[in-house]
């Protein structure tokens, strides 16, 4: 202000400078005083300057970079213009203030990361079987908070395996540290080279395989077959070379697939019994909740799924996820699931039976379990 009142005494001008004028001018007069004073204060630091700046933003905070500049700027101004190194001084701040820094120090991790998770390969896969029950048991345990699951069938380990885990990893949902990543893929379990590609992957992983009565299953793969080509022969023709001799032709996949012994031979070559779970498609359907409670003991979980999440379809003759409250309906699945099989001669299905019996027999003696396919 006394810049002022000189100003307005020897510049004939100054008489009209009133009241605001008189203070703004003030302000600026003070702002170039300051800058000549204080050269190093400028408000933008030069691109360039090697000296850090106190004050750096991360995308998320503003976070206070500890530097012997930040910390004691006179010192290490005198240091510099001595022509000195700055000497690090005795840190004599209480051990709370000292862990604080430590701590300040240490790079936080992306907010998305805590807030979303990562994506991660694979804990859990359910490999098999086709027509067996795969996708009920996908959809049942998904229900439970600690399950985080791929919602379509990957086919890394069949078909795709020559794009890379790391393709492979970016088609997981993203999980928590506590939640388990899971996949279903029904063929794994009938494709030979799948139980090396997983072992590669970890030898850790647990593997899920949902069986039903061979028979039966071959039914059901024909009947979703024939809905998509009306033209197909009909099942006895695939199903026998010969039918009045009982030569059954095991090169149909649909005979194939049931023949779960041979396959599970394969599997062990790779992974212990104690590391695969299987889940009975019959049980699935009489007793949802049971077969339930024993996959999430399997897979280290608290028993949250229950029988409070099912009711049965008459309908469809299947269980169906009861209402959440979130929802204004129940949520059964597709209507692929619950179709009425094609009708079979009863003498086909006899010496079907015949065929897999002992396929039957020694699966069950592999597992510990009779599954009771008679």
């Amino acid at each position: 202000m006394a810049y002022v009142l000189i100003f307005s005494r020897h510049f004939p001008f100054s008489h009209r400078l009133r009241g605001t004028s008189i203070c703004l001018l003030s302000l600026f007069i003070s702002f170039l005083c300051y800058c000549a004073l204080f050269p190093g204060a400028a408000v933008m630091q030069k691109s360039g300057d090697p000296t850090p700046s106190c004050l750096q933003a991360d995308g998320v905070k503003l976070r206070l970079q500890k530097s012997l500049s930040c910390l004691h700027p006179l010192d290490a101004r005198r240091s510099s213009a001595a022509g000195e190194a700055p000497q690090p001084q005795t840190d004599q701040r209480r051990p709370a203030a000292a862990a604080l820094t430590a701590r300040d120090n240490t790079p936080s991790p992306p907010m998305s990361h805590l807030k979303f998770g990562n994506k991660k390969l694979p804990n859990a896969i359910i490999v098999g079987v086709k027509k067996g029950g795969t996708r009920a048991v996908l959809e049942f345990i998904r229900i439970h908070p600690d399950v985080r699951a791929a919602g379509t069938e990957t086919h890394f380990f069949d078909r795709n395996y020559d794009r890379g885990l790391e393709w492979y990893r970016g088609l997981m949902p993203r999980t928590l540290e506590s939640q388990i990543t899971m996949e279903k893929t029904p063929s794994y379990f009938v494709t030979k080279e799948t139980p090396h590609r997983i072992s590669a992957m970890s030898q850790e992983t647990k593997l899920i395989v949902v069986v039903r009565d061979p028979v039966t299953r071959a039914i059901s793969d024909y009947t979703q077959t024939l809905s998509k080509t009306p033209d197909l022969p009909s099942f006895q023709d695939l199903a026998f070379k010969n039918q009045s001799l009982g030569i059954v032709d095991m090169s149909w996949n649909a005979i194939r697939i049931g023949l779960y012994a041979l396959h599970l031979e394969n599997w062990l070559r790779y992974f212990p019994l104690a590391q695969i779970h299987f889940v009975s498609g019959e049980r699935l359907i009489t007793d949802p909740a049971g077969e339930l409670a024993r996959v999430q003991d399997f897979l280290g979980l608290k028993r949250i799924v229950t029988d409070k999440h099912f009711y049965f379809n008459r309908t469809k003759g299947f269980p169906c996820l009861k209402k959440p409250e979130s929802s204004g309906s129940p949520r059964c699945l597709g209507k692929s699931k619950g179709r009425t099989h094609v009708q079979i001669d009863r003498d086909a299905i006899e010496q079907l039976r015949d065929f897999y019996r002992p396929y039957n027999v020694k699966f069950y003696e592999m597992v510990g379990h009779d599954f009771r396919w008679e």
